[in-house]
Parts: C-alpha cells; sequence; structure tokens
C-alpha cells in the first residue's frame, strides 16, 4: 500500500508517495518553489512542452511501460519546441498512455512524477535544488530502510522466543517418547524446526544449505534471510505446532495444519513486505553523515549544513 511522505528542501515540503515498487514526487510541490503557489501549473507545463523534456519523458516510457503509445510520442517529439506547441502533463497521459506521471486530487493532491523524472524536473528549477532533492530523497530512503531493519529485527526476536515455547513442548512431551538413544535425541529438535521449514519455507535447513553454500559458510541460515513477513508467520508456527504438541495430535496431522496455516496467514499479509531480505550490507542506518567535516568538500559542507539546520518535522 502506497504511503505519503513529506521531505524538506530548504523551508518547502514536497510530497513523496511512497509504494511498493515505484516512489512519485509532487512536481506542484517543487515547482511551488520557484514560483509560488499561483504559478507552478505553469512551470510544469513550461517544462513539459520543452523537446528535450519530451524526448526524455519518451525514453523513459519506452523502457518502463509496455502500453506506451510510440506513434504518438512522435508526433509531440516534432512539435515539441514550436510556439504554437502546448503540452500538460494530463494531455500527456491521455494521449500517450504514460505511467511517469500522474495528477492526484485531494489532501495530497497535485502532478506526481516517478523519481527519475522527478530529479529531471528538479534541473528546471536550478541545479542546487535538484542535488538537494536526490539528497533528501535518498535519506528518506535510508531512514525507511532503517525502520525496515528494526522490525526485522523485533521479529528475529520474536520467533526466537516462540521458539523457547517450541523446544520447551519438545522436551515434555515428545523426548520422554523418542525411540533416539540419548546422543541422538537432539535429532528430535531438529526434525520439528524442519517440520515447520518445511510447512512455511518448502525445504529444510540442510537442503537450503545445499543450494546456497556460500551464505552457508559465512554463517547464515534460512531464518535469517527470511522476509519480515515469514518471521511473523513462523513465530505464530512455533506457538501453534507447541500447543498442538500438547494436544498429542501426530506429526502428520501438525504438518497438514501448519502447512494450511502458513499459506493462509502469508497470502494474509501479502505486499506488506515486498523485500526478500530486510538485512542491509551495511547495517548502519544514515542520520547524520559520519564523516568528519574536516573529510568533506565544501559543497558536501553546504549540504551537511542545510540539513542539519533545516526545521524537523
Amino acid at each position: 500500500m502506497a504511503k505519503n511522505k513529506k521531505i524538506l528542501i530548504g523551508e518547502a515540503e514536497i510530497g513523496v508517495i511512497v509504494g511498493e515498487e515505484n516512489d512519485y514526487i509532487c512536481l506542484t510541490d517543487m515547482a511551488k518553489t520557484k514560483d509560488g503557489d499561483n504559478r507552478s501549473a505553469d512551470v510544469i507545463k513550461n517544462w513539459i512542452r520543452n523537446r528535450s523534456t519530451i524526448e526524455f519523458l519518451g525514453a523513459w516510457e519506452s523502457i518502463y511501460n509496455e502500453d506506451f503509445k510510440v506513434v504518438e510520442f512522435d508526433h509531440f517529439r516534432k512539435e515539441a519546441g514550436l510556439p504554437t506547441f502546448v503540452m500538460s502533463p494530463k494531455q500527456w497521459v491521455e494521449k500517450t498512455s504514460a505511467i511517469g506521471i500522474f495528477s492526484k486530487a485531494g489532501r495530497y493532491g497535485g502532478t506526481y512524477a516517478h523519481k527519475d523524472i522527478a530529479f529531471e524536473f528538479g534541473a528546471a528549477i536550478s541545479p542546487m535544488f535538484k542535488l538537494f532533492l536526490i539528497k533528501e530523497f535518498q535519506r528518506l530512503k535510508e531512514l525507511e530502510s532503517s525502520q525496515y531493519n528494526i522490525e526485522w529485527d523485533v521479529k528475529r526476536i520474536l520467533t526466537k522466543v516462540n521458539y523457547r515455547i517450541h523446544t520447551d513442548a519438545i522436551q515434555q512431551y515428545i523426548i520422554p517418547k523418542s525411540f533416539k538413544p540419548k546422543s541422538k535425541q537432539w535429532l528430535e529438535y531438529a526434525d520439528e524446526a524442519d517440520l515447520l521449514n518445511v510447512a512455511l519455507f518448502g525445504f529444510t535447513a540442510k537442503a537450503w544449505k545445499e543450494s546456497n553454500p556460500q551464505l552457508a559458510l559465512n554463517g547464515r541460515n534460512i531464518r535469517d534471510i527470511a522476509s519480515i513477513n515469514e518471521l511473523t508467520v513462523l513465530a505464530n508456527l512455533e506457538s501453534m505446532n507447541a500447543e498442538m504438541i500438547r494436544g498429542k495430535m501426530s506429526k502428520r496431522d501438525r504438518f497438514i495444519k501448519l502447512k494450511d496455516i502458513a499459506s493462509r496467514q502469508l497470502e494474509s499479509i501479502k505486499g506488506i513486505d515486498i523485500m526478500k531480505t530486510l538485512r542491509k550490507d551495511n547495517p548502519d542506518a544514515y542520520i547524520e553523515s559520519p564523516k568528519e567535516d574536516e573529510a568533506l568538500s565544501d559543497f558536501d559542507k553546504g549540504l551537511k549544513k542545510m540539513l542539519r539546520d533545516k526545521p524537523k518535522e
């Protein structure tokens, strides 16, 4: 589900729609920084009627939009730049079936464009504005990533807590009836862990290691690379399996039930997490630049000072 965010460029608030796959930035908010509220639509129209803009938009749509109407685009490209050529975002979308720009009504209304296009529009305001926009957008994404990492860690901790409940049930109800010698009883715990792995992921821990030897050599396991959604369901399965063990349900019946539960719960929360894994190569989220001022260029010092001194949301 898309979320509405705000980034600050100086004192100007710029709306951002953060989607599951793509992010869109409000061109209307950006245009207001140049000529104010009353002229923002004109700023966008003047930009979009430019020949270089039309060519850029056409190139972007050709790459990302299978339904882009190339014939209509060629017509606009020939007319672009002429004194008689008039264009608006609405006309561009209606005539070419473009997806890179759209208009939105309501509280967060305005003309929005994919971040690639919005960065290009930023240059029409000023090169400095474009750089500030890119910097602040990157900051937003890094903070967002940090929040995902925190949530991942919380879910990982929860699965470990529930795993204790799981192993206690095994110890109390399965180990006393095990036919394995005492030195091999640890296999009962591994079997039950793999019961959950197969129900949720579709394969055992051993099969995962054989398919991912490099990750295994680095000390990673199947649960270390699980998504937030998978960890959420895994925590539920651990608790449910513990109760079914206490209820003396057979292993076969437990597996059938757990697999059905895993499938239904994953479908219910589908779309909340679109990432395969939420671990970053660099675990330190960007809050403030870790560099010392002496190591920064004069330009980066100016950017850092601006971002540090700006009003907080």
